[in-house]
């Protein structure tokens, strides 16, 4: 059951909410979901809501300080807004439109229905939640994007702005302007199509996992990293030993999007296995040597 099981244990993702669509909304949501491979590579969004502290994370030579605004950092469902804005800006180039520049106009409803959040009232205010915090949350790094390498500062999201409400004062329309380090990211297409399934996924942690799989991973037939290393490049700031068993509840559960995992405790490593064909080969020919050691 995508809620939960007859013995209480809850599913790591949550139940589809707009399974059904109306024809016009399902044709506008046809751009298919996509990251861009800086953030996926490097821990930019916090996993925990109201981490007010200030983020080093520093590997092979890249060096990434996240600073938190008024309303906290910007946490990795924030991201949603970041990842439906790069998809309409990646469609917008695939159909050849020459206009794309770093502002993106959408209608709220769409981003909700999209990334599978609730469309209520309270929906509404958790999008403008999640804008302030982009808006507040400082960058500081020398992330190379297309090409370009330098030290630069910026926030998540440049600015936004409510363009039209409803009655109820309810936002209908919005407009992002996006940092001039992502836009450059998006228009040398460094880019990956994420499952649909992502926005479905409850944890900050299984999101974050995916995030790394598919970056790592991609469509190789396996991905295999050692606990330790997942650890550092996840953001987690839980214990190891806690971090652990949650890479394990996640392996167990064999929910993630795109990926089985498995979890080797005598080497500490956990291993992602595309769910293909040759995935499933990889599989069963490592479960075949492990049994004949």
């Amino acid at each position: 059951s995508p809620i939960g099981s007859c013995f209480g244990v809850t599913s790591h993702l949550h139940f589809d909410r707009h399974v059904q669509r109306d024809f016009f909304v399902a044709d506008i949501l046809d751009a298919a979901p996509k990251d861009d491979l800086a953030s996926m590579e490097h821990p930019i969004f916090a996993l925990k809501s109201g981490d007010r502290r200030v983020r080093v994370y520093e590997r092979k030579g890249v060096t990434v300080t996240i600073k938190p605004g008024h309303d906290g950092c910007a946490t990795i469902h924030d991201k949603d807004i970041w990842i439906y804005c790069i998809s309409q800006m990646v469609e917008a180039i695939n159909r050849g439109r020459e206009d794309v520049g770093r502002v993106v106009r959408f209608t709220a409803y769409d981003f909700l229905v999209t990334t599978n959040r609730q469309t209520s009232g309270e929906g509404y205010r958790l999008m403008g939640d999640a804008l302030a915090r982009l808006s507040g949350t400082r960058i500081e790094t020398n992330i190379e994007t297309a090409g370009k390498r330098e030290r630069a500062g910026f926030g998540l999201i440049d600015s936004w702005r409510v363009i039209e409400r409803d009655r109820d004062d309810k936002m209908v329309a919005v407009e992002v302007s996006l940092p001039d380090w992502l836009c450059r990211s998006v228009k040398a297409m460094h880019v990956l199509t994420l499952n649909r399934d992502y926005f479905r996924l409850r944890k900050p942690i299984d999101r974050r996992l995916y995030e790394l799989a598919r970056k790592h991973c991609g469509t190789q037939s396996k991905w295999c990293v050692t606990t330790k290393v997942l650890h550092e490049t996840s953001g987690s700031r839980d214990a190891l030993r806690n971090f652990r068993m949650a890479v394990r509840m996640l392996a167990e559960s064999d929910e993630l999007p795109d990926y089985r995992i498995t979890f080797d405790q005598e080497n500490d490593a956990a291993t992602f296995y595309a769910r293909s064909p040759k995935g499933a080969i990889a599989q069963i020919r490592d479960t075949l040597r492990s049994l004949q050691k």
